[in-house]
């Protein structure tokens, strides 16, 4: 009997954007991402990329209101994509952990995928705005993305001066936390209360 794919599509309109996410947990890394926001584009990129995910996402906004809508929304989409893929999450490893070096920056992130939606972000950024991403916005798409992901997300820049990458740094830890969490490695439901 052949696996179940772990994919999800999921859309989103509102008065604000308008989105469209395509997520295959057990990818190659390809990608296809249209947000509006470059610099979003370009981590996202980064996180399938290492993750091993596949993303196709597109996302029409009122970018000339400004960018929050935009990324707390993909956020928002990206984060019920993960968890209607994972299912009922039967023989995850639920927990990740990665700590992500880039040139000076240094970066951690610990996942659990157990159904509780908390979010601990630990950064500063010298710069206000990157490519279109107000560097504010870093750390609510986490936010956002932890609350339909229903996961905590424990993310921390421990050391670096470049905002570019210090939060490249994040981006890539979350992803190879991530790709541990979501990995195989049972059959059962990884809690003691059979239920996540």
């Amino acid at each position: 009997m052949a696996e179940q794919a772990r994919t999800a599509t999921v859309k989103r309109t509102t008065k604000e954007t308008d989105i469209t996410v395509t997520l295959t947990l057990d990818g190659n890394g390809t990608s296809a991402i249209a947000s509006g926001v470059v610099f979003l584009d370009h981590m996202l990129t980064n996180f399938c990329k290492h993750a091993g995910f596949n993303l196709t996402l597109r996302c029409n906004g009122d970018l000339d209101v400004d960018d929050h809508h935009s990324v707390e929304d993909v956020a928002l989409v990206l984060g019920t994509a993960i968890t209607e893929a994972l299912g009922n999450k039967s023989g995850i490893q639920r927990y990740g952990w990665a700590i992500i070096p880039m040139d000076e920056a240094l970066a951690r992130c610990a996942v659990d995928l157990g159904g509780r939606s908390y979010c601990v972000f630990k950064a500063e950024f010298r710069r206000p705005v990157i490519q279109g991403l107000s560097t504010e916005m870093v750390e609510h798409f986490f936010r956002s993305l932890a609350d339909t992901m229903k996961a905590t997300l424990h993310l921390e820049v421990l050391d670096g001066n470049n905002t570019h990458h210090k939060i490249e740094a994040l981006f890539k830890a979350f992803a190879y936390a991530m790709k541990a969490a979501v990995s195989i490695t049972g059959n059962d439901i990884p809690s003691t209360k059979g239920l996540i």
